[in-house]
């Protein structure tokens, strides 16, 4: 889980883009280091906002885009109906589970895109009234895309962990770190 990507590290700009992703993930993972899932799921603000839900939702994230890229069904559907719960920890959920989840993604969303020919590919864009109809994107705006919003909640988990106990998120690298021996 890098804080930082070495330039020498990624090899290329699919590299680069993977690699990045990477780091952000790494953000919201080490948000949640060290806290029960009581702890994670504590909304220290007037947000309704949790790691442990900010944890689910970037996996549903992740996951819902991938499958959007592959065009393949959704494992889990989203509408204004249920939309909170992609926020929320749910019957057997544990952040431990989600993170185990979050690998599984994270590998697979990897995989798919090292497959691809090059980050030029398009894949259509679901029907939604902030997307242009019919439109498409590109595998490299799928990443920038994936960057930019686990980004954004790497940043609100920050600042929800250091309101919950005071850790930051340099605190957190030092401590992973010590933890990795």
């Amino acid at each position: 889980m890098p804080a930082h990507v070495p330039a020498e590290a990624h090899g290329d700009e699919r590299g680069a883009l993977l690699a990045f992703l990477e780091a952000q993930r790494g953000g919201i993972r080490r948000s949640v280091l060290g806290l029960t899932d009581e702890q994670a799921s504590r909304k220290p603000s007037a947000s309704e906002l949790s790691l442990a839900g900010l944890l689910k939702h970037v996996v549903e994230v992740e996951r819902d885009w991938l499958e959007t890229a592959q065009q393949v069904p959704h494992t889990v559907q989203r509408d204004m109906s249920n939309y909170h719960l992609s926020f929320q920890l749910e019957e057997s959920q544990t952040v431990a589970s989600l993170l185990a989840e979050w690998e599984e993604t994270a590998r697979a969303t990897e995989e798919f895109i090292r497959s691809q020919p090059d980050l030029n590919g398009t894949f259509p864009l679901p029907e939604a009234p902030w997307f242009p109809p019919k439109a498409e994107q590109s595998m490299r705006w799928l990443l920038l895309h994936l960057i930019e919003e686990i980004a954004r909640h790497a940043g609100h988990a920050d600042i929800i962990r250091e309101s919950l106990d005071g850790k930051t998120a340099f605190t957190l690298v030092d401590e992973e770190r010590a933890a990795q021996g």
